[in-house]
C-alpha cells in the first residue's frame, strides 16, 4: 500500500515504456478502456499524460476502490468513475470506445476467459478501433527468458489454468474476433506490448 493507496512497484516501472507506445499508437483515439486497471495506476499515469484521452478504468468489483483512491487524489478531468467489470459476465455494460488497453492480464486468466475477453472487446470496439495488450508472451511455443519460464512455473503452480500465452494463439484468437496485428514492440523485463487493429 502506497498510504491508503494500493501500490504495485511493477506498474511504477513499466508505465514509461508503456507510455512511449501508446502514445502514438492512440494520437488519433478519444475513448479508451482498460481492462484490469488493477491498483489504478496506470489509468491516472497514462491519463495525465494524454490528456485528449477518456480514459475509463475498470475492473473486479474487489479492486475497485483502490482504482477510486489513485483517481480520486490525481483528480484528474478524463477520468471517470471505475466500471465494474468481469471479462467472463457477458454482455459488458461498456458503449463504443476507440480503443482498449489491458496490462498483465492474460497470463492470470483461464485461457478459457481470454476468450470472453476478446469477444467483449469485439463488441465494444468501434470498426478500425485498437487494442493494446502489455505482458509476457511465450514466442513460438517458448519462453523468451529464464526468468518468463520461472514465471510460468510459479503461476502454474498456483493456480493450474494460468500461465504465459503464446503470441501466435493470441493472434489466431484475435483473428476469429476481426483484429489484425498491427504492432510487437519489444520492452523492458521481457515484455512486449502487442497492438491490433479491427477490421472497418
Amino acid at each position: 500500500m502506497n498510504g491508503d493507496k494500493p501500490y504495485s512497484a511493477a506498474s511504477e516501472r513499466n508505465r514509461e515504456p508503456i507510455l512511449a507506445v501508446l502514445r502514438d499508437a492512440f494520437r488519433d483515439c478519444r475513448n479508451v478502456l482498460e481492462i484490469g486497471s488493477g491498483t489504478g495506476q496506470h489509468a491516472v499515469h497514462f491519463a495525465a499524460q494524454m490528456p485528449w484521452l477518456r480514459w475509463q478504468s475498470s475492473d473486479r468489483a474487489e479492486n475497485l476502490p483502490g482504482i477510486r483512491a489513485w483517481l480520486d487524489e490525481a483528480a484528474l478531468p478524463n477520468t471517470p468513475e471505475p466500471l465494474e467489470l468481469d471479462v467472463a459476465q457477458q454482455p459488458w455494460s461498456v458503449t463504443a470506445v476507440d480503443a482498449v488497453f489491458s496490462a498483465n492480464t492474460l497470463h492470470i486468466m483461464s485461457w478459457d476467459e481470454v476468450g470472453q475477453m476478446f469477444a467483449g472487446i469485439a463488441a465494444c470496439v468501434r470498426a478500425g478501433g485498437l487494442l493494446a495488450i502489455y505482458g509476457p508472451y511465450n514466442i513460438g511455443g517458448r519462453f523468451t527468458s529464464e526468468s518468463n519460464e520461472a514465471f510460468d512455473r510459479a503461476l502454474r503452480a498456483a493456480v493450474p489454468h494460468r500461465g504465459i500465452r503464446d503470441a501466435a494463439e493470441v493472434d489466431a484468437l484475435a483473428a476469429r474476433h476481426g483484429f489484425v496485428l498491427t504492432g510487437d514492440h519489444a520492452l523492458p523485463a521481457n515484455n512486449r506490448c502487442r497492438l491490433w487493429r479491427r477490421a472497418v
